[in-house]
């Protein structure tokens, strides 16, 4: 039997004609709806920032200008090491992370994603923001600086400091932060509170005379108190723990870099300048960690960061906190990691390696 060829009725043409128009027009659609859900993925920001290893800097080192912590008041050393501060690099205030962006960045090795407002929060200025950034970090040189001194058995004394100064209060243009106080109308002071009892002790419109060290030199202010919002007598200052030291250690750090992070590398600095060394010779250790003025170091962020900044640059010890240990996850690094507590701790974990200690000698984060 012949097989020929079949004509379908008219009416079968147009459908089949219109079924293959209406497929094409949806895949047509698809696509272009795709390509925009694609596009608008790679566009639209995300309330996320990214963090990233940054530079590296040894604070051992120098400038044109000087050593980055210039030390003078005390005999100086060099132990020969590299002692390397770490960063992290954040998405700038004025950029936006994508969603694949912060995907890639939250599942690589050597960066991670954060909530946008844990770096930038809401109802606070950028200029607002760096400024609390630059004053952690000169609490964070600060509090190194006396933690190191008193590490090295120097003498360090605590004074009553002008931690800051109001505006509209009658102390503004007279006192200034950073004024440590001697005394009272000739009477010596120790605490915060005998300067805060002595201006109660006043009557409204009654002066009060401060004697205050300021860049070495002895001061005494005059200022008229008023009346507080509590009623009380007031001149507009807030008072916190200042201290006192014969040396004197000027920092050189570049102003971009804020933070209070590099506290332990700060006092281990100004300690391995002020003693006999305690950086192994010849290797560069690297670290991160806030420290307080009694040495006590405490957790940062962008800890895998650092590490992986650290790597890069050659260190083969670093230092942190214990507390960031938990936030290591998995970590493939071949930088031997020293967790501590302290800046005894850390002085001492470096003596061990430097004396070729055994692993269960140094501690870890295991």
């Amino acid at each position: 039997m012949r097989l020929g060829l079949i004509r379908l009725p008219a009416s079968d043409r147009e459908l089949t004609k219109g079924a293959w128009v209406s497929r094409n027009l949806v895949a047509v659609v698809s696509s272009v709806l795709f390509v925009v859900f694609a596009v608008a993925i790679v566009l639209i920001p995300v309330p996320f920032v990214t963090w990233r290893p940054g530079q590296t800097v040894d604070v051992l080192g120098g400038t044109e200008e000087g050593p980055l912590i210039e030390i003078s008041g005390l005999p100086v050393s060099s132990s020969g090491g590299t002692l390397l501060m770490t960063t992290v690099s954040t998405t700038r205030v004025d950029s936006n992370v994508s969603l694949p962006e912060a995907l890639i960045a939250h599942v690589a090795e050597d960066s991670d994603a954060l909530p946008r407002e844990i770096l930038y929060p809401a109802g606070k200025s950028y200029e607002e923001v760096q400024s609390e950034a630059v004053a952690l970090m000169d609490t964070s040189r600060g509090n190194a600086t006396v933690a190191a001194l008193r590490a090295a058995g120097q003498t360090v004394t605590e004074m009553p400091m002008i931690a800051a100064v109001t505006l509209s209060g009658p102390a503004n243009g007279v006192l200034q932060p950073g004024d440590l106080v001697e005394a009272i109308d000739d009477t010596p002071v120790s605490r915060r509170e005998d300067i805060q009892d002595a201006i109660r002790r006043r009557g409204v419109g009654e002066p009060v005379v401060f004697r205050v060290i300021r860049g070495g030199d002895i001061l005494s202010l005059t200022v008229t108190t008023v009346q507080g919002t509590d009623g009380h007598p007031s001149i507009g200052i807030r008072i916190t723990t200042g201290y006192r030291y014969a040396p004197t250690v000027t920092y050189r750090i570049d102003p971009v870099i804020v933070g209070p992070s590099a506290g332990l590398v700060f006092a281990l600095a100004v300690y391995d300048r002020i003693t006999d060394g305690v950086l192994p010779e010849g290797a560069v250790v690297a670290g991160t960690g806030a420290i307080d003025a009694a040495g006590k170091v405490s957790a940062i962020g962008g800890v895998r960061e650092k590490i992986k900044g650290a790597e890069k640059a050659g260190a083969t010890i670093f230092l942190m906190p214990r507390a960031n240990c938990q936030d290591l996850g998995v970590l493939n690094t071949s930088i031997r990691l020293v967790p501590v507590t302290t800046l005894k701790d850390a002085i001492a974990a470096l003596q061990l390696l430097e004396e070729g200690k055994t692993d269960e000698e140094v501690p870890t984060c295991g």
